[in-house]
């Protein structure tokens, strides 16, 4: 196989029936891994050597599931394999135990039959399943106890050993006008209404948030500094822990009455502190290419919120 044609890192994922196999490939598979279950053995060498297909991520991890179920599965035979296998190629063996007990309770609540054991009890499948898989489990890199083990649990367990730090949630920042409706997606909706208005000055009105004039009128509100520092400092909280549970995209919507000046420039400078801070997020600013409408801020104006009638008082 050509060098740099195929997976950089390969795992196998082994071990017990019952012990959480299949959670383990799904959360690999989340991670950006590419799975295959149950893969029949005489085709490993064959998959191994396949090259990319074209548009492929090159160096995408590859994770294998291996068990008693697998066609021509003997556990002493797919060691030699990976010996042989491991020469060429850096190859890990994740090895998936769980006590006894736990594993027949597993059984009992999904009133799943053993695999080894179609018409006899759980324990006598369990039993032959452990012996046949102990050279296995002795040749394995990693093994992980799933006995405690919930599937959050496991889920986390995995991620911790196999993810990194580019598997961040996919993060989207927003800016949207309130009069056009909250964005359906939105995980967090920030409302940005607080801020003075420049729709109400005659010179920013055309403008948007993306001007640097717009900006500064934005950033003369007294409670300006302040607040955009609590909602960074939030944001940069909360992402960390959206990765720690697993959530695959994150999407913060910053919202102002039209749309077009305070949101969008809340959004550019939360973006830009999320830069700076290791995230890569993407920009929407939704309602940006609207017109400016008087009746819309008018409207909007009479919660209290922003009014700001042609007399000069102030809002949105």
């Amino acid at each position: 196989m050509a060098a740099g044609s195929g997976p950089q890192r390969i795992l196998l994922v082994t071990g017990l029936s019952g012990a959480g196999k299949s959670t383990v490939l799904k959360t690999l598979e989340d991670l950006g891994w590419e799975t295959v279950d149950n893969l029949p053995l005489s085709l490993l060498d064959p998959l191994l050597a396949t090259p990319l297909s074209a548009g492929a991520a090159r160096g995408r991890p590859l994770a294998l599931g291996l068990d008693s179920r697998t066609r021509g599965f003997n556990a002493e035979r797919l060691v030699k394999q990976i010996e042989r296998v491991g020469k060429a190629r850096s190859v890990e063996t994740l090895y998936l135990d769980c006590m006894g007990p736990e594993l027949i309770r597993r059984y009992s609540e999904t009133r799943r039959r053993h695999p080894l054991a179609p018409d006899r009890p759980p324990i006598d499948g369990i039993s032959e399943e452990r012996e046949l898989m102990a050279p296995l489990k002795r040749w394995a890199d990693h093994i992980l106890d799933t006995t405690d083990s919930d599937v959050n649990a496991l889920q986390q367990q995995i991620r911790d050993r196999f993810g990194s730090d580019s598997d961040s949630p996919t993060l989207t920042i927003m800016s949207f006008g309130f009069a056009r409706g909250v964005p359906r997606n939105a995980d967090i909706v920030l409302d940005m209404r607080f801020l003075r208005n420049p729709h109400w000055e005659k010179e920013l009105r055309e403008l948007t948030g993306l001007d640097e004039a717009v900006a500064a009128h934005i950033a003369g509100d007294e409670a300006y500094e302040e607040a955009l520092g609590r909602i960074e400092e939030l944001i940069l909280t909360l992402l960390p822990r959206y990765r720690a549970e697993g959530k695959s995209y994150v999407s913060i919507a910053f919202g102002c009455t039209g749309g077009r000046h305070r949101s969008v420039h809340v959004a550019e400078r939360v973006a830009a502190r999320l830069r700076a801070a290791g995230f890569s997020p993407s920009l929407d600013h939704r309602d940006l290419a609207t017109p400016p409408r008087d009746g819309i801020e008018r409207s909007a104006g009479a919660t209290g919120l922003d009014s700001k009638a042609d007399d000069g008082l102030q809002g949105e």
